[in-house]
């Protein structure tokens, strides 16, 4: 037993002398599932040897770790929200942790200012670990949470170089198989609505477009390339501006179900027919593209799987803080149907 310190012992001394993050402490105290038996041990035995009492009303009062993440959502445009992606991967998420003592907070974190008041909070012991979502290629906040110590995954990546953990799909083996299966179906004019290019998830999906467009030897330039936001309304806008350079066109790629679902909406209005016309594919795989008319061909994201293995990650570094970041790409697939 080593000598006990001066003073009363904090919740940091004994989650440093038992080699773990604050939050299992916590957990451990409060009896919370999830945690290691070794680790459970190595936390009494730190409690034990520093003679640490837990005082539950003072930790209450001081917003101390009470098993809690945030889904921290860094979108600045509230008209975003309305679409499904953002819904499914808060579901998605939110059932990774249902069979956990772990609680998840869903907060909105758009400027500077919240950004630093949301890294003063998180620090400040309300949250164990944060879950980050729609982060575009210049947003400092998961340096700001490495930083500060917080474990912290990340939903898709900022670049090719990411530092913090994250888990993503195969955006560019994906958008290359959905145009591959275009011109396997004998399309040449082939032109994609993209996201926003200041996230890597956007420019993955042009990427795939562009590889598989330069695999089969098929010319296109700039002018066959649309950027949208991700919106049911920047597909629309983009669809538009495509045929007035392109009336050609024999195919599209959106690089999301609901810009699919624009572009359709478009065509249709145009009298052109998908996909005897123009043939159209998606990315998401949403019950959009199942209800859509005609019932979308896109590029299935596993949803489900990411929102477990963000939480999986993030568990994983509150209990080792000291554990590699990790960087998890999971497998799209191509679901046919009837618009390619």
């Amino acid at each position: 037993m080593g000598k006990r310190r001066p003073g009363t012992p904090t919740l940091e001394e004994v989650a440093a002398l038992a080699g773990v993050g604050r939050g299992t402490v916590s957990r451990v105290i409060n009896n919370a599932a999830g945690v290691k038996e070794s680790t459970r041990r190595a936390v009494q035995r730190a409690i034990a040897e520093l003679g640490y009492v837990p005082n539950l009303a003072a930790r209450s009062l001081a917003g101390r770790p009470a098993d809690a993440v945030a889904l921290a959502i860094t979108e600045k445009d509230w008209r975003k929200f309305g679409e499904p992606f953002f819904a499914e991967v808060v579901r998605a998420v939110g059932d990774a942790l249902a069979d956990t003592a772990v609680q998840l907070l869903v907060t909105l974190v758009r400027t500077d200012a919240e950004r630093q008041r949301f890294v003063e909070y998180a620090r400040g012991g309300r949250v164990d670990g944060v879950l980050l979502m729609s982060v575009h290629a210049d947003d400092p906040l998961p340096d700001m949470l490495a930083d500060a110590g917080l474990p912290t995954v990340l939903l898709g990546r900022r670049s090719g170089d990411e530092r913090v953990t994250y888990v993503d799909a195969d955006n560019t083996g994906g958008a290359r198989e959905a145009v591959a299966h275009l011109l396997h179906g004998g399309r040449r004019a082939i032109a994609t609505i993209t996201g926003p290019l200041d996230m890597y998830v956007a420019q993955c999906r042009l990427r795939g477009y562009q590889e598989a467009l330069e695999r089969a030897g098929v010319g296109t330039g700039a002018s066959w390339v649309a950027e949208g936001d991700f919106t049911e309304t920047s597909g629309r806008r983009a669809m538009a501006e495509i045929l007035r350079r392109h009336p050609a066109v024999d195919a599209v790629l959106a690089a999301s179900d609901a810009m699919a679902a624009g572009a359709l909406a478009v065509l249709r209005a145009a009298g052109r027919r998908v996909p005897e016309d123009v043939a159209v594919i998606g990315f998401d795989d949403f019950l959009l593209a199942q209800h859509a008319e005609p019932p979308l061909t896109t590029v299935r994201q596993p949803v489900e799987e990411i929102g477990r293995t963000m939480v999986r990650l993030l568990l994983e570094e509150m209990e080792q803080p000291e554990v590699a970041w990790r960087h998890v790409i999971l497998r799209t697939r191509l679901v046919v149907r009837d618009s390619a």
